[in-house]
């Protein structure tokens, strides 16, 4: 399924793209600006099954980014500039803010190069358990699990199931199959259990996963310390905010903000929901943001900052920047906001 729509979606960029429909829809349809969404950047790993290659981009893609947004004379800000510019209404030049999720080793050794290059800030959201090395990254367990088996058996729904995974194909729908599962999961202790047998079963040391991948507190101090970090929360464990109660959803927004503060000793203003998409960030978890402090906050609803986008600055929608489009020619397509209001079926905002 997820090779299917990765097939639809690339269909539909190549036909914004050939029919020029890009160009007509860009006035009504480009905003005042855009917050891109990213989560990796790094060279481009070996190995035909790469189910979460999606959530990473090549240095030289994140670099053809940029050198578009300046060619257009796009102004590149920060999370602050973004939260200023929307509170005083100051719409006199498009603007775009990049963003990147989880808080990954390579923002420092291959992103932040790149925005030095263009003089260009982003913005890093950090877990803090991911920072601290006690965080879990299921869907990278799950991925190393799959990678390691040929087959794999697991009960879902009270049925048993065996999963072939003996060839990358098999492999990429038993990991579609398994991640649907768990993301439908009802709690996050569900989803720990069943991961935690999966690793176990197929070899894979989960609790080394976020110490290989993301940044220490050491580290993330360092990293921050650049003029053009600007470091905000992404809650404590990565969790599934709508899946819990709102007590608990508030003291992962407050105390994931309250354990950066104390670590980087500067404030720390704004949030990304993780997963981020409707079932994971809604009215709830928005209102909930803003009684936590953060002066705006980022889902991953698809779509580009317009003037109404002040009334929702914490449900901030965003451009996807996805390892499997990575190709020159769409760049005007993503900025131009056709792409994510044919995907908003030309709703503007999509806060609900």
């Amino acid at each position: 399924m997820s090779q299917l729509r990765n097939t639809v979606i690339r269909a539909g960029l190549e036909a914004l793209y050939f029919s020029g429909a890009h160009y007509l829809l860009r006035p009504i349809f480009s905003g005042v600006g855009a917050i891109f969404m990213l989560h990796h950047v790094r060279p481009r790993r070996a190995g035909a099954f790469q189910p979460n290659h999606h959530l990473e981009i090549e240095p030289e893609f994140l670099r053809a980014m940029l050198s578009h947004l300046r060619a257009r004379g796009i102004d590149i800000v920060t999370s602050d500039e973004v939260h200023q510019r929307l509170s005083a209404r100051n719409f006199a030049r498009r603007f775009a803010c990049f963003t990147l999720d989880d808080g990954y080793r390579d923002n420092r050794d291959h992103a932040l190069p790149v925005f030095r290059e263009f003089d260009a800030p982003c913005t890093v959201y950090a877990v803090s358990d991911f920072a601290e090395g006690t965080g879990r990254m299921w869907w990278v367990a799950l991925e190393r699990a799959v990678a390691n088996a040929t087959s794999i058996e697991v009960e879902i729904g009270g049925t048993a199931e065996r999963l072939d995974a003996s060839t990358p194909a098999a492999k990429q729908a038993a990991f579609d199959r398994l991640h649907d599962w768990l993301r439908a999961l009802p709690g996050e202790h569900d989803v720990r259990r069943e991961i935690s047998a999966l690793c176990q079963r197929h070899g894979v040391d989960e609790s080394a996963i976020c110490r290989e991948l993301c940044m220490s507190w050491d580290e993330l101090k360092s990293f921050a310390d650049d003029p053009l970090v600007t470091i905000g929360a992404h809650t404590i464990t990565h969790c599934n905010l709508a899946k819990q109660s709102e007590e608990n959803a508030l003291h992962e927004l407050t105390t994931s903000r309250e354990r950066l503060e104390q670590a980087l000793q500067r404030p720390v203003l704004h949030l990304a929901y993780p997963y981020g998409d409707r079932i994971a960030a809604g009215p709830r978890e928005f209102a909930l943001a803003k009684a936590a402090g953060f002066k705006t906050a980022v889902t991953t609803r698809p779509g580009m900052i317009f003037p109404e986008s002040a009334g929702y600055l914490t449900a901030l929608q965003r451009v996807s920047l996805n390892g499997n489009y990575q190709d020159a020619r769409i760049l005007p397509v993503l900025t131009s906001g056709a792409a994510t209001a044919v995907w908003n079926g030309f709703r503007r905002i999509d806060a609900a």
